[in-house]
């Protein structure tokens, strides 16, 4: 321990300024921390808030118990979920209830959304399909429970479940047209991780560092790559997993690993175009040429997309368990585990304003509808619409 406190404070004293070293110095510190430090969240300082984002509406539905729900939007309408069952439907600029409905299931993924469905999953591993007026299409069993939002694309809804299966179904009737499997480490976290899709393949990430290329017709490896080796000895130690969704930007996919790296990869050929030490467990978000990641231990980063290179850091939110940062024209936009959304300068990642929109956790993902008008759902089911000016 004495050794670790000197090794820190040496670091500390020999760096200065910006650059390299100073990236050296975060990561050094950032890997201590790790995922769920024993030191209570940052204070937030004050700011001298330029904007002033507000509450457009909020709507209620039953609490998550700690699952993980992410709102989905068709159209002028936004859908959502929460682990009592609840399915509802409201209207993205007034925030008017149009319809709410009792799955009479224990939901634990979700929200879905298609063309002209919306798709959540249960506990006991089945996914329910809704048409746009809560009509109950089909439902289908799967292997274990969902814990993530399915993905519906070119007619399939894929799947993943607790068991680290993914599975196509068909978007139509919910027949299950084919089911991957692969073997992992004896240790993994309970994620609420999805996969992506596009040009006929999926993506997902694995315990142990893994990513996988899935042909989207029939649930066949195209690919697969170590995006982030395992170190240390204990199992805990070693646990590096690709714990939030893969980002697709044209022919290149990014991936983050807990206690692991960030990496890209080439579509194409599997190749790993760079790499760089940093862990987050819920993942990143790319506008631009600028990848916005939070760090497992409650740091913002802006990254080059072409090299990895940090671009600003901003350390003043530690240990308070962050979404995935959601960029917004000039703004980044981030939540915290107390209920306060964070504004931040795209460009320089200085704070710019804030918002709490209750006491509880805000869920990993926000969706923007609107310029500078977001979406977001709180642990207890609450749904805020939120503008940034």
């Amino acid at each position: 321990m004495y050794l670790r406190h000197f090794f820190l404070l040496f670091i500390s004293l020999l760096i200065f300024g910006c650059g390299p070293l100073k990236d050296f110095k975060d990561q050094i510190s950032e890997r201590v921390v790790g995922q769920n430090p024993i030191a209570p969240p940052a204070d937030l300082k004050d700011i001298k808030a330029s904007l002033h984002p507000k509450i457009l509406w909020s709507g209620k539905l039953g609490g998550s118990e700690l699952f993980e729900f992410s709102p989905g939007i068709i159209g002028d309408e936004v859908y959502a979920a929460s682990s009592d069952g609840s399915l509802a439907k409201f209207d993205l600029k007034t925030g008017k209830s149009i319809w709410k409905i009792n799955t009479n299931e224990k939901l634990s993924g979700g929200v879905g959304t298609g063309i002209n469905e919306v798709v959540v999953g249960t506990l006991n591993g089945m996914i329910l399909a809704y048409d746009l007026n809560s009509k109950l299409l089909w439902k289908t069993r799967l292997s274990s429970q969902v814990l993530s939002a399915p993905t519906i694309h070119e007619g399939n809804v894929i799947v993943r479940t607790s068991d680290n299966l993914i599975h196509g179904v068909n978007v139509k009737d919910g027949l299950k047209r084919w089911t991957f499997s692969r073997v992992g480490p004896p240790l993994n976290f309970r994620t609420s991780v999805g996969v992506v899709a596009s040009d006929g393949a999926v993506y997902a990430g694995f315990p142990g560092g893994k990513l996988v290329a899935i042909r989207e017709d029939n649930g066949t490896l195209l690919w697969e790559i170590t995006v982030a080796q395992p170190k240390g000895v204990t199992e805990i130690e070693r646990a590096s997993d690709v714990t939030s969704s893969p980002v697709i930007d044209g022919t290149i996919i990014y991936a983050v690993a807990y206690q692991g790296k960030i990496s890209a990869i080439n579509r194409i050929n599997a190749r790993i175009l760079w790499s760089r030490d940093i862990s987050s467990y819920t993942g990143i978000n790319i506008e631009g040429a600028r990848i916005y990641l939070s760090h497992a231990g409650g740091a913002l980063y802006s990254l080059a997309i072409e090299s990895g290179k940090t671009y600003w850091r901003q350390g003043d939110l530690l240990n308070r368990q962050l979404s995935t940062p959601l960029a917004m024209g000039n703004y980044i936009a981030v939540g915290d585990l107390e209920g306060y959304i964070h504004i931040l300068d795209k460009e320089t990642g200085n704070f710019l304003g804030r918002v709490r929109l209750d006491s509880n956790s805000v869920m990993r993902r926000m969706v923007e509808f609107d310029t500078g008008k977001f979406i977001a759902q709180t642990l207890n089911g609450s749904l805020y619409a939120i503008s940034i000016q």
